[in-house]
């Protein structure tokens, strides 16, 4: 673990000699904060195009596979996280954290992620992403993984299961399910006076294995996007991930 604290920052940035497998080329400005994502399960389930077109802000499309749309829930661990030219600061770079997300355009440019919430273990991280990011971002109550509970702060929204990686960690096909649902670099918001935002995010390729998952309680889907049946299983053990800053998107 300590090896790791101290190897991290080198590893994060490393991140940036890969960068053929991105859709479109790195961001010209520099990055703000890296992370690392540890444990990390995707869970997807197909829900109707229209629930998912409701809540989206103006100029932001549903993205599709085959016609379907999905949103995902997806509890890991999140570590080493640190701003640019610091390192990882102890007790505060390391939280769990629980996100449910969808699929979306602009123009059918730059693919990205559209989070309907974001619970954490830690106030600091909530407070922050709040800030600098304007996400939808929650004090929870959390344990995990590989069992993993999530709890938000005033009642509501938990999430209760357990799962495990299941085969051998390899890259997503381009043009298969797990990548439109796994490759992803960028994230939409949108910020106080109502204006569309993005921001960027570079990471290698996923190395994703099979899953197996008993979830046992899941409260956490917007109203209106009841999840049913059995979902689209991905684990992945580690990700390095750099964010850039929150900018307007013109």
């Amino acid at each position: 673990m300590t090896l790791d604290f101290l190897d991290a920052p080198a590893r994060q940035a490393a991140t940036l000699r890969a960068a053929e497998h991105r859709p479109w080329p790195l961001p010209a400005g520099g990055w703000a904060q890296a992370q690392t994502w540890e444990d990390l399960l995707f869970a997807h389930w197909t829900v109707p195009i229209e629930a998912l077109r409701a809540p989206l802000p103006a100029g932001l499309e549903v993205d599709t596979f085959g016609g379907e749309a999905y949103l995902g829930l997806t509890p890991f661990r999140v570590t080493n996280l640190r701003l640019r030219g610091l390192p990882p600061l102890p007790l505060l770079s390391a939280f769990l954290e629980l996100n449910c997300r969808t699929y979306v355009s602009r123009g059918g440019e730059k693919p990205g992620i559209w989070f309907f919430s974001l619970a954490a273990s830690s106030r600091l991280a909530v407070e922050g992403a709040r800030r600098l990011y304007r996400l939808p971002y929650f004090r929870a109550r959390m344990h995990g993984p590989p069992r993993f509970s999530s709890v938000r702060e005033g009642g509501g929204h938990v999430w209760e299961s357990s799962y495990r990686p299941t085969g051998t960690a390899a890259p997503a096909e381009p043009g298969s399910l797990e990548h439109f649902l796994a490759e992803r670099y960028c994230l939409y918001t949108v910020d106080a006076e109502g204006a569309l935002c993005r921001a960027e995010i570079h990471h290698p390729p996923w190395p994703l294995q099979r899953a197996e998952a008993d979830i046992v309680r899941n409260t956490v889907p917007p109203e209106g996007l009841r999840v049913d049946g059995e979902p689209h299983l991905m684990f992945s053990g580690r990700q390095d991930v750099l964010i850039w800053p929150l900018e307007r998107v013109d």
